[in-house]
């Protein structure tokens, strides 16, 4: 499978000298964004943050990467150099350290981050829920504010027909572009016509044809990370799983930098709200499981989310205790001035964001946060529900696993252990009970919105989502 070159680059010297030269390559792409045209905009403080609100030029572009993990980036203090695009838009903006995605399945995660609401209250935890039409999407509160709304989307799971579509003017997978030949050399097995290349491209013939006519709000779902999809200019740490997941990271942030370079050159980063942000993560073993859509663990919820606005933060602010995908849109449409559907579980962080570039003692942290995933997401609902549920808090993290012979309950103290890999459940009684109490509570609560009918996939749909990964009946 390997080609000659990554047998060579897989052995220990040529990867850290290539790593080397690549990010070489990189800092002279990034020039390019620190100085000259490019990348013009004015260093910016909290003023400026607080007067986006009233601005009436701002356009939003949300970049969701599926299955980052925020601890395989630089910016999160990751050592191998997988980021150096996305690390620099972080130290220039505003970078959310301990960001919970509310599930490791991308429909449900996705169902609480457009939302606001967890789980529970979306009541899309199975792969036949759709998700309520009377739920308050942004597209909508964005169309009605008169931007033009359109989302590129390449994962099945967040398809229109299971109500991820509502508030956008177009709504589509972008058209499929056969991979590069050094994709193709490197991923034989690869199946899927198209990459995250074919969002970008989609992406900057919409800016190039709409971007000056009226604000716009623009949303790229980014699958080559799920996919694994790397090249032979990415293929330097090597060939195990970890390595391999890397090094489509790496791919990716190139992917996002050949975006960005193109919106600086056309004069749209001055004038746009840029966010960055994932569905879930990956495991590689750390609790003895790979890939995601399994556990809520740390390593499959803890995620990246980064904001850089139409100015340059010098330093850039970072957001320290614990926040939520849910936290995501409410704090966007604050930037922006507009108002936040009622009712709904995520909150806010302006404050966070305006105390910490003030450098003021931050907000009390809200909390808790919850991720959720049902076990038997995957098959039909005459099957019964399996749920675990992980809980943030305090400094801890609870995970609650419901197995066929009972309940398996785990803490983690993640302030003396980040990694969150010794169980200290025997030695905290006291809250033992309190986590438990909470998701008692959190799983007695019931959908916000009346349920939708449950959707009828087909057989084609459902082939699309098996050659995701995803292990569908």
């Amino acid at each position: 499978m390997a080609g000659p070159s990554q047998k060579l680059l897989s052995k220990r010297w040529p990867w850290l000298a290539a790593a080397l030269l690549l990010v070489g390559v990189y800092l002279v792409s990034l020039v390019d964004l620190r100085i000259g045209r490019p990348d013009s905009r004015p260093i910016g403080d909290a003023s400026d943050i607080q007067a986006l609100a009233s601005r009436d030029d701002v356009n939003v572009l949300f970049i969701l990467v599926d299955t980052l993990r925020a601890n395989h980036l630089g910016a999160w203090g990751y050592a191998r150099p997988t980021s150096p695009v996305v690390d620099y838009v972080a130290n220039g903006g505003v970078r959310f350290a301990r960001q919970l995605a509310q599930s490791s399945w991308t429909k449900c995660s996705m169902a609480s981050l457009w939302t606001g609401v967890y789980p529970t209250k979306t009541g899309v935890t199975r792969f036949e829920d759709m998700l309520s039409s009377e739920a308050r999407m942004p597209a909508e509160v964005l169309k009605d504010a008169g931007f033009r709304t359109v989302g590129l989307f390449r994962n099945g799971w967040v398809e229109g027909y299971h109500g991820f579509d509502q508030g956008f003017d177009t709504y589509v997978r972008p058209f499929g572009r056969r991979p590069s030949k050094e994709v193709r050399r490197e991923n034989p097995t690869v199946t899927s016509s198209n990459t995250d290349d074919s969002a970008v491209a989609a992406a900057t013939e919409f800016l190039r044809v709409y971007g000056k006519d009226g604000r716009w709000f623009l949303y790229l779902h980014h699958m080559d990370v799920h996919e694994y999809l790397y090249d032979e200019d990415t293929a330097i740490f090597g060939t195990s799983y970890r390595d391999i997941y890397d090094q489509a990271v790496l791919r990716e942030d190139r992917v996002i930098n050949n975006l960005l370079v193109f919106m600086a050159e056309k004069g749209f980063l001055e004038n746009t709200l840029i966010v960055i942000a994932s569905d879930h993560g990956e495991a590689f073993g750390e609790h003895g499981g790979e890939g995601h859509a399994r556990k809520v663990y740390r390593e499959e919820t803890h995620v990246p989310w980064i904001l850089s606005f139409p100015f340059r933060l010098d330093p850039g602010v970072v957001v320290e205790h614990a926040t939520n995908n849910i936290d995501i849109w409410p704090t966007v449409l604050e930037l922006l001035g507009l108002p936040t559907p009622d009712g709904i579980d995520g909150v806010s962080r302006v404050p966070d964001i305006l105390a910490a570039a003030r450098g003021e003692p931050a907000p009390e942290p809200v909390a808790p946060g919850y991720a959720h995933l049902d076990q038997t997401w995957g098959r039909p609902k005459e099957f019964e529900s399996r749920m675990t549920v992980s809980v943030v808090d305090d400094g801890f993290r609870y995970v609650m696993e419901d197995l066929p012979r009972g309940k398996r309950e785990e803490l983690y103290h993640s302030d003396e252990d980040p990694r969150e890999l010794r169980n200290v459940v025997a030695d905290h009684p006291e809250e033992l009970e309190r986590f438990r109490g909470l998701t008692e509570a959190y799983l007695a609560e019931e959908p916000k919105w009346e349920a939708e009918p449950d959707l009828e996939i087909d057989e084609m749909q459902l082939n699309q989502l098996r050659a995701l990964g995803y292990q569908i009946p």
